[in-house]
């Protein structure tokens, strides 16, 4: 360890049960070798990951311990990451299913509202003006809020609850906006949400916006534009399917007799759906994206 960090550590980390002896054992060791008073600054001793229920750590001794092949079938990497963080790295944390949905579910709400906040800004989501100087204010008390928690004994639980309340106070200001008249919109303050959220999440090490690739030629960017041709196509299908006369009766027949191609237009998007790939309609806007294949498909809309 001396050959690659020298005579001084700034950080060392390991399990609480290895405070005493074996850290302080080591500590002793060290400073006599390196004839000085103080050979680490910091000692980050982190809990144990235990099995829900039970009071024993997870571990391959006692055969209660669950592979990463085996998890990575089900969940992703961040899904896991963020259900590190949600715990403080002292504190001992129970793992189970439940945890991991919750965990998923957070994951999945605040991507959602990423890319939300973006068609907002590119003028794909309906709606108007929202109230900029709330949000303002949120932003930069999210970023308070968030160095002092982490200032505070690296304290990430208390951290992404400010970040995730901030993208679901956001959320709720576009579903504001959303049934508000249109008129000038606000894109600079979510433009600086979204550019925090996900500077945030990329820090420690979550990704916002992971899109599947295919393999072959063309790659993700070829898969993109495919994707984005079939659904600007089903928006003009459904767009037309919509349109009717202003008379009562000449509008019921119209709806009636393009009926099929609604069937159609919602037939395709779940296909598309079971492949990772979530349309959500709002209105006459259709925005997409692609979801990591691991998680659940997502619901289809009305």
């Amino acid at each position: 360890m001396s050959l690659v960090f020298g005579s001084r550590l700034d950080i060392h980390s390991g399990g609480i049960d290895l405070a005493f002896p074996h850290h302080e054992n080591e500590i002793a060791q060290c400073e006599a070798f390196h004839q000085c008073q103080q050979w680490g600054n910091y000692f980050l001793h982190s809990g144990h990951l235990h099995v829900k229920g039970k009071e024993e750590k997870m571990s391959k001794s006692l055969k209660n311990y669950i592979t990463i092949k085996d998890f990575l079938s089900t969940a992703s990497p961040d899904v896991f990451r963020l259900f590190c963080l949600r715990s403080s790295y002292r504190s001992a944390m129970d793992y189970s299913d439940g945890a991991m949905l919750e965990a998923r579910r957070l994951l999945r709400a605040v991507a959602a509202f990423v890319e939300d906040a973006r068609a907002y800004m590119r003028g794909q989501l309906a709606g108007g003006p929202v109230q900029e100087d709330v949000l303002w204010e949120r932003l930069g008390r999210t970023k308070g809020a968030v160095q002092a928690a982490l200032a505070d004994d690296f304290n990430t639980p208390g951290a992404v609850d400010a970040v995730t309340d901030l993208a679901h106070h956001g959320n709720r200001q576009l579903k504001a906006a959303a049934k508000a008249a249109g008129g000038p919109r606000s894109p600079a303050v979510f433009g600086a949400v979204v550019s925090y959220v996900e500077q945030f999440f990329e820090t420690v090490g979550i990704s916002l916006a992971e899109r599947q690739c295919v393999s072959g030629a063309g790659g993700p960017a070829a898969l993109h534009s495919v994707v984005e041709e079939l659904v600007r196509f089903r928006r003009k299908v459904r767009q037309f399917a919509l349109a009717t006369g202003e008379a009562p009766g000449e509008a019921r027949r119209q709806l009636l007799e393009r009926r099929p191609l609604l069937e159609a237009c919602d037939a395709l998007r779940r296909d598309l759906a079971a492949h990772g790939v979530s349309i959500k309609d709002r209105g006459g806007v259709s925005t997409w994206e692609l979801l990591d294949p691991r998680t659940e498909d997502p619901r289809p809309g009305s």
